[in-house]
């Protein structure tokens, strides 16, 4: 394999594919790392790799959307005959394979729209396949733009069931969920909601909705959708912020004190901001972030919080570790897990090694859940 060191951009531990594309690269090392979870591959992702001209958006393209394409006409051949769990396995693979075939677009260019229709095309017929089967629903949100979700029942369905909503920052998709997340909450007996901010359709308002000031009020229309069913235990659910590279999640369960448990940065990008700008107006130090204080969004948290992150994050881990002492010594009930480099899971968002994070994480709603160690 034509890999490269690269110390200065990943870390002493670190590699490239294609040094000249750091983008591609990590994306490569996410699709590498997503085969622990059904995700992906390996000797797939490597075959294809090697046909890709890397100066070349549309050779990336063209190259996963065929790999995506096979796996998706597999998983229906295996349908046709039968076979579902060999069905459901070829579709979870061309979702994410069609993800990365997107990547190097924008929304509006009609490869990243015929990539993006495939996947949520191969995410519906897995969802809606499983066992026992899972819904497509929509959420209802403030002007008319309801948002899209995937619940999927947990396996007792004779009672109500503790549930996990998975959210990403905006621009993140809902569909790697189902392969990043759900046998963790499926085999802990957890229901799972995954759900993004596109809404439903590739012609949604995304680009107006991301920049709306109360964006952090999807949180609770969520959580509204999930108390009224009739399936969920609503003093039992927890939410998961995937990657968090902002304190959207934070923002949005600090005001509201129905959650169980939230796995998120605990709002130290807010924290984080703030120090930025009492550094820039010169304003005395003084605590984690000078005369201050905490932030509106620290001071509300009230349900436990798991904050998880790598040592090769986009924070060091001295700074996390710093601001979370400081959440800690306000009182807030914060668990700090970062991962080292030598046991991986290190990068951000845990790309280079999910499973092991999800294990942890997962481990730790249980605990705080309130349910039986499995």
């Amino acid at each position: 394999m034509n890999v490269h060191y690269m110390e200065s951009r990943f870390g002493p531990q670190g590699w490239a594919y294609w040094p000249e594309r750091e983008d591609l690269s990590i994306e490569f090392m996410r699709l590498l790392g997503a085969a622990q979870e059904g995700g992906s591959a390996v000797a797939e992702c490597c075959v294809t790799a090697g046909r890709i001209d890397v100066s070349d958006d549309n050779s990336w393209y063209g190259e996963w959307k065929r790999l995506a394409d096979a796996n998706h006409e597999r998983g229906n051949k295996a349908f046709s005959k039968g076979y579902v769990l060999t069905a459901r396995g070829n579709w979870l693979r061309a979702i994410n394979y069609y993800q990365s075939a997107a990547l190097p677009f924008d929304w509006t260019d009609e490869k990243y729209r015929v990539a993006v229709e495939s996947m949520r095309r191969c995410a519906r017929e897995y969802v809606g396949h499983g066992s026992p089967r899972g819904e497509v629903v929509s959420i209802p949100w403030p002007s008319g733009y309801p948002l899209e979700g995937y619940f999927l029942p947990a396996p007792d369905s004779s009672r109500r069931a503790p549930a996990v909503i998975c959210i990403g920052e905006p621009g993140q998709r809902k569909e790697e969920y189902l392969y990043k997340v759900a046998r963790y909450a499926r085999e802990r007996g957890i229901a799972l909601l995954a759900v993004d901010l596109f809404g439903a359709g590739p012609d949604t308002r995304f680009d107006e909705v991301v920049g709306r000031s109360d964006l952090e009020m999807t949180i609770g229309c969520i959580m509204d959708y999930l108390v009224d069913r009739d399936d969920v235990d609503e003093g039992r659910i927890a939410i998961v912020a995937d990657g968090w590279g902002s304190s959207f999640v934070a923002r949005g369960i600090a005001f509201d004190d129905r959650f169980a448990a939230a796995v998120c940065d605990g709002g130290l990008w807010d924290l984080v901001e703030r120090t930025f700008l009492r550094d820039r107006l010169a304003f005395p130090a003084g605590g984690i972030v000078g005369d201050m204080g905490l932030s509106r969004v620290a001071r509300n948290l009230k349900c436990p919080v798991l904050i998880s992150t790598g040592e090769r994050g986009w924070l060091k881990a001295e700074r996390v570790r710093e601001l979370c002492d400081g959440l800690k010594a306000d009182g807030r009930d914060v668990t700090l897990k970062i991962f080292t480099s030598e046991e991986t899971a290190a990068m951000q968002g845990h790309a280079d090694n999910p499973t092991l994070a999800n294990e942890f994480i997962f481990d730790w709603i249980v605990s705080r859940l309130g349910m039986p160690a499995q």
